[in-house]
């Protein structure tokens, strides 16, 4: 097997082709470079710099290195971007995804991967979400998501491709340091921004319906979600034809505030985090049920948020080594 990682020079990306190489697979890396960074990718993995809406280059990448799997995840996935820019996450969202597939299918691929996200749920009204939930996202960039899942899912139908769409919860955490998430845009390294500006962390609005009022999140560490791309690819080349759709998360809630007391005790930084209003279109609580993957797949995450946090600053400070000495 040789598999096509789209976006593969990513935080995640770049986690999911360490991930199938140390499992034995062959990997090639397709990234426009973007927001990838090219030091990610091993120097023994080949990359090749191009769009997903570029369906000629595609389709000559999968000849050449005889791709027999795609694992999808070249997206733009800010949410406040996306209500800005919702034509452009659409045409690289969307229309990447279906000239992408529209390669695959005429070269003969027979698995693909989707990089889907929890955003697709919305503002789930459950305690815990399952595959079942109703989705109702709040952004375009959730609902290029949905559209992406029900694009692949009809071209598996269609085709025979075996399918495989993966929900992500909040990621978070590095294998090691200069894999470690380079933007500000999820939790922890928002909470690292500011306490490297000496800054208190900020909580948007403290009167939810949760125990301590603060918003409660489920946490996935990045290299328990790279295996389950790997136990997932491999699900799909044993049994073709096969679609599956599944939660990737730990099916245990965390408070904003509960978080970052934890990331105060592991940086060292004691500064009490500032209430702010409410962010527009944030649910109080979002936790995964991980029960169908754990059938399907034999896949549980190892990780916890110690781990996350901890792995997570060391990236942090490789790149902002001032955030250490405040």
């Amino acid at each position: 097997m040789t598999w096509l990682i789209t976006g593969g020079a990513g935080y995640i990306g770049a986690h999911v082709v360490r991930a199938m190489t140390e499992a034995g697979e062959r990997t090639v890396v397709y990234d426009d470079l973007s927001t990838g960074i090219a030091e990610r990718v091993p120097e023994d993995v080949p990359l090749v710099t191009g769009s997903t809406l570029d369906g000629e280059n595609i389709a000559r990448v999968l000849a050449e290195h005889e791709v027999t799997g795609v694992v999808h995840l070249a997206a733009k996935k800010q949410v406040g971007e996306s209500v800005q820019l919702p034509l452009h996450y659409y045409r690289e969202n969307v229309e990447g995804l279906r000239v992408l597939l529209e390669a695959v299918t005429e070269a003969g691929v027979p698995s693909f991967v989707f990089s889907s996200s929890a955003a697709v749920y919305g503002m789930p009204d459950v305690d815990v979400v399952t595959e079942e939930t109703p989705c109702a996202p709040l952004s375009p960039y959730g609902e290029t998501k949905l559209a992406g899942e029900w694009l692949v899912r009809a071209t598996g139908r269609a085709t025979g491709l075996a399918t495989a769409a993966l929900r992500y919860f909040n990621v978070a955490g590095a294998a090691a340091p200069e894999l470690a998430d380079v933007g500000a845009y999820n939790l922890i390294p928002m909470v690292f921004e500011r306490l490297t500006e000496n800054a208190p962390p900020r909580i948007f609005g403290d009167d939810y319906a949760t125990p301590d009022g603060t918003c409660v999140r489920d946490y996935i560490h990045v290299v328990d979600l790279a295996e389950a791309h790997v136990a997932a690819a491999r699900a799909l080349q044993a049994e073709p034809g096969r679609a599956l759709t599944l939660n990737i998360g730990r099916g245990e809630g965390v408070s904003v505030r509960e978080m970052i007391d934890r990331i105060n005790a592991v940086t060292g930084h004691g500064l009490s985090p500032a209430v702010v209003p409410r962010r527009p279109g944030d649910p109080a609580r979002v936790v995964a049920s991980a029960d169908r993957i754990a059938t399907e797949l034999t896949w549980k995450a190892k990780h916890d948020v110690q781990d996350m946090i901890t792995s997570a600053w060391q990236g942090w400070i490789r790149l902002h080594p001032e955030a250490a000495r405040n």
